[in-house]
Order: C-alpha cells, then sequence, then structure tokens
C-alpha cells in the first residue's frame, strides 16, 4: 500500500507550506490524482484521515480528489483518446506510437488554511 507513503509525503510538504506562508492550520486540500496513476483513492482517503489527525496543522483537514482523466495521443497521427478505454494501441489509426499526456499525475492542486 503505498497511499500511506504518498500521504506522508504530502503531509510533510503541506506542513513546510503551510510555514513558510504564516499558516496555523490547514482546512482543506485538493488533490489531482490520475485516472491511471495507480492509486486507489479510497485507501489514500482511509490513510490521509488518519495521518492528517497527528498533524497539528492538519488535524481535521478534508482531502478532496479530484480524478484527472487519462488521456493518450498518437504520434502517428496527431490524435488523442481515452487512455483507459483504448489502452496503447490509437483506436483511430492503429498505431502502437503513442504517449500519455496525461493521468498519471498526483498533484497537490489548492491549499485552504488560515
Amino acid at each position: 500500500m503505498h497511499e500511506l507513503g504518498i500521504v506522508f509525503h504530502m503531509i510533510d510538504t503541506l506542513e513546510e507550506v503551510g510555514r513558510d506562508n504564516e499558516l496555523t492550520r490547514i482546512s482543506k486540500v485538493t488533490l489531482n490524482l490520475g485516472e491511471v496513476s495507480g492509486v486507489i483513492p479510497d485507501y489514500l482517503l482511509d490513510c490521509w484521515r488518519w495521518a492528517a489527525d497527528r498533524s497539528e496543522m492538519l488535524q481535521g483537514a478534508e482531502l478532496e480528489v479530484v480524478e484527472i482523466k487519462a488521456v493518450t495521443v498518437c504520434n502517428a497521427c496527431g490524435k488523442t483518446y481515452g487512455t483507459v478505454e483504448y489502452g496503447r494501441t490509437c483506436p483511430h489509426c492503429g498505431s502502437p506510437d503513442t504517449v500519455l499526456l496525461y493521468g498519471n499525475e498526483a498533484e497537490i492542486d489548492t491549499i485552504e488554511g488560515y
């Protein structure tokens, strides 16, 4: 379960950002999470609740997870398509020469605090 490691890293980052911005509390965090990131949102939220409540700055903070759909581009024809639906083979031209554009991220988007 790598979700706990991700949460620990997030908490370290959030506490640092909070201190740098003279916050005493962080009340809400929005995380952009890619559809093919390999992170299970329910596990992440469970880990968040357990770990955040042990941080003075993050105790009781809400974590909102926003799913970013996976999108792939075909280098052969230049078209984009839904990665989960079609995988690595372009549904437009059949080429396997594709690259994931979005959908693998796990990025803190917004922080609300005081």
